[in-house]
């Protein structure tokens, strides 16, 4: 008898852990479940074991996430998950190991982690959910709150410049990065998919949500409202080589920014045990 092919809810169903409640703690119509499905679903093509996965995150919204995975998975804490994700893939460099981080998590507590994770181009998977705001704790301006827009602490709006994460980690030595949105979930998937097959840092940034803060600070309405704006805002990466920097002001651009090859750095740790031990 052939086979039955799984349906998506089932695909999702098994990694679940199973006596994990729903409803999410997230709020309705927040990004972060897109996310994790299309995680999911990238995970279940690539044909990796639940055994086989530490999943990582510190502290926000979206680090919440691996606590509903029926995988291996440290919720740790605020900005550190990629100092703790070092220490996981030097200890255990066969696992594929995920880290699922916020704007404010990795960027602000943890910009020097994540800056040298690049640096060092370890074999992790860091998935940067930005929704440009510290939706958690109460709506305040993050590293990615974008100038002249308001929060609870720039309540006259950010004087402050804001990071491009993407770009930041191409230029501290991650080997792949793209950028994508939630509206956007099937290139998403591809683009999680690639990363994870990727040997090295790669950096997957994830342009979502926040309607309870920042939507409503910043007039951009609900859920639907501001997923559709991500989609008219957004521009593919070859469509965004031949616009001037005034025709791409505001827009997100989408797709596999930066992909190189260049040695792993767990490799490197093991091509330097094995000659001090006579080992080549």
């Amino acid at each position: 008898m052939a086979t039955a092919v799984k349906q998506r809810s089932d695909v999702i169903l098994d990694y679940i852990r199973p006596r994990k409640k729903f409803p999410s703690v997230w709020c309705a119509g927040c990004g972060n479940g897109i996310v994790m499905s299309a995680l999911i679903r990238a995970i279940e093509k690539a044909g990796y074991s639940k055994d086989g996965i530490a999943m990582l995150s510190g502290i926000g919204c979206s680090s919440r996430m691996p606590i509903y995975f029926d995988v291996s998975a440290l919720h740790t804490t605020h900005g550190r998950a990629l100092g703790f994700a070092t220490g996981v893939k030097f200890a255990r460099p066969e696992l594929k190991v995920i880290v699922i981080t916020g704007d404010g998590d990795a960027l602000a507590i943890g910009g020097n982690h994540f800056i040298h994770a690049c640096r060092r181009n370890i074999d992790i998977t860091a998935i940067l959910l930005n929704n440009y705001i510290y939706g958690m704790t109460g709506g305040q301006g993050s590293p990615t709150t974008p100038s002249e827009a308001f929060s609870t602490t720039t309540p006259y709006g950010n004087v402050e410049k804001h990071f491009e994460p993407c770009d930041l980690a191409a230029a501290a030595g991650a080997t792949f990065v793209g950028r994508t949105t939630v509206y956007h979930a099937p290139q998403m998937e591809k683009l999680l998919g690639d990363a994870m097959a990727h040997r090295g840092f790669s950096l997957v940034e994830v342009v979502s949500n926040c309607h309870t803060y920042f939507g409503r600070l910043n007039r951009q309405g609900d859920a639907v409202s501001m997923i559709n704006h991500f989609k008219e805002q957004s521009v593919p990466v070859a469509k965004s080589r031949k616009m001037s920097p005034e025709e791409l002001e505001g827009k997100i651009v989408t797709g596999k920014l930066h992909e190189v090859d260049k040695t792993e750095f767990c490799d490197e740790y093991q091509r330097v045990v094995d000659a001090v031990q006579g080992r080549n």
